[in-house]
């Protein structure tokens, strides 16, 4: 069913257009799928990387100002067909339009219910008026003796490759042809530089470790940041029935989501990076800037998404360090709900508590579920030759029933091909049963 976020085409139309500007115009944003009809009815896709083409080139060249950095599109399966989503963040830049229009109420169009209607020269009029100062693609770089050395390399290790006009092409540019602050913080070298901070106890009385991550592009810092906390987050072992179990002090996918958003939204133009702080509890990432441009706690939580910095963002999913438009809160939600998060007027701090450890012996036990696991363990254990990813997945779905392929793909960081066939492995040996649909069901051990 359509509503105001979400759209249903039965194929790629002339007026794709017209809703994808009210999407970036509205205050959340949306989804547009293309191979379903207005009735829910899936028909599929044909020729889907042809069409996953056009849609780029469309939104790219037929809708003004740039909508780059605030959308994303991906394929999904639903009844056995390949159908297409895309993702349409609410832009800072408003009001969008469609470019042959212009800012008329023949370009600019708002998501009302479920349909796209043609704004009021007043509307228009009122959130021009609106359009923030401080974009960073309109700040000049401090310095325009810029190289780009770093960031042409990470292209090239994801097989794209930038040509003489890449500054134009990821909007490195002011208006004024001038390299902008976004450039400076991709440049080989900046002032830009990025700090994680560790404390013996819970607060900042004992500082026994600084590193600083930058100097350099963004790009490299953000990774350098990544690496250095795989090291800090320190596996946790234990010997259970099954064997050695081994937790992290900080859920993986989420510390990753909080260092990737904590980066990609942080207000730049304060000269204040983002900061990771270790406790003998906790994992803290500021950023700095508070909730984005007139967005609430309610729509933060209800997975509104606005990108701070859209030309970031495009660069950064442009080298997979993104890698799905506005899932990054929802994944922390997921984990660690909504306490994760702690809002000031000038900064957002991310909270990830340490996992607790597991008294065994206070641990209440529930004897038929512990005999039930423990004759499947043997079961499979012993007649069964899994794989390594095989026994993770299972391992998970013991923990919850609920897991979803991508939940086990950030888990298990691996890609959704060997996620999905590790799977139907497990079905093939009866091992695991799907009850219900891909979104509402769950999983059964056999």
């Amino acid at each position: 069913m359509e509503t105001n976020r979400i759209e249903y085409k039965r194929e790629l139309t002339e007026n794709f257009e017209k809703e994808i500007v009210a999407f970036l115009n509205s205050k959340f944003g949306g989804n547009c799928f293309i191979g379903i009809d207005d009735d829910g009815k899936v028909f599929g896709v044909d020729q889907i990387d042809k069409v996953q083409a056009a849609i780029a080139d469309r939104i790219k060249n037929n809708i003004s100002p740039s909508a780059l950095g605030l959308f994303d599109i991906h394929t999904e399966e639903r009844d056995g067909k390949w159908i297409i989503n895309i993702t349409v963040a609410s832009g800072s830049q408003k009001p969008y339009y469609l470019a042959k229009y212009g800012m008329s109420p023949k370009g600019c169009f708002l998501r009302v219910g479920s349909s796209s209607q043609p704004m009021t020269v007043e509307l228009i009029e009122e959130l021009k008026k609106q359009r923030p100062l401080g974009n960073l693609a309109n700040i000049p770089s401090r310095r325009r003796d810029l190289s780009f050395e770093q960031l042409k390399i990470f292209y090239q290790e994801k097989k794209k490759r930038l040509n003489s006009q890449f500054m134009k092409t990821l909007e490195l540019l002011t208006e004024n042809g001038a390299p902008n602050y976004v450039a400076y913080l991709m440049s080989d070298e900046n002032g830009n530089s990025m700090k994680v901070a560790k404390f013996a106890g819970k607060d900042k009385k004992d500082l026994i470790e600084n590193h600083e991550f930058g100097y350099c592009s963004l790009i490299k810092a953000t990774k350098s940041i990544l690496d250095r906390m795989e090291i800090e987050n320190t596996v946790k072992a234990k010997i259970e029935f099954k064997g050695r179990i081994e937790t992290p002090l900080v859920d993986k996918a989420a510390l990753r989501e909080a260092i990737i958003n904590a980066v990609v939204h942080n207000d730049y133009s304060r000269e204040i990076p983002p900061v990771v702080m270790i406790y003998s509890d906790r994992i803290e990432v500021t950023s700095m800037g508070g909730l984005p441009h007139f967005l609430t706690k309610k729509e933060f939580f209800g997975g509104a998404s606005r990108p701070v910095n859209k030309e970031i963002m495009r660069i950064f999913h442009d080298i997979d360090l993104v890698e799905q438009l506005g899932t990054g809160i929802t994944k922390i939600t997921e984990i660690y709900g909504k306490k994760a998060f702690r809002f000031n007027s000038d900064h957002v701090i991310t909270i990830l508590p340490f996992a607790k450890e597991v008294d065994k012996k206070n641990e209440p036990v529930d004897k038929e579920n512990a005999t039930e696991n423990a004759t499947i363990d043997a079961t499979i254990d012993a007649t069964i030759d899994l794989t390594e990813t095989q026994k993770s997945i299972l391992e998970m779905l013991r923990k919850d029933k609920t897991f979803t392929v991508e939940r086990m793909r950030i888990e298990l960081q691996k890609d959704t091909v060997t996620i999905k066939r590790a799977i139907r492995v497990l079905k093939e040996k009866n091992i695991i049963a799907r009850i219900g649909n891909n979104r509402s069901g769950e999983w059964k051990i056999q």
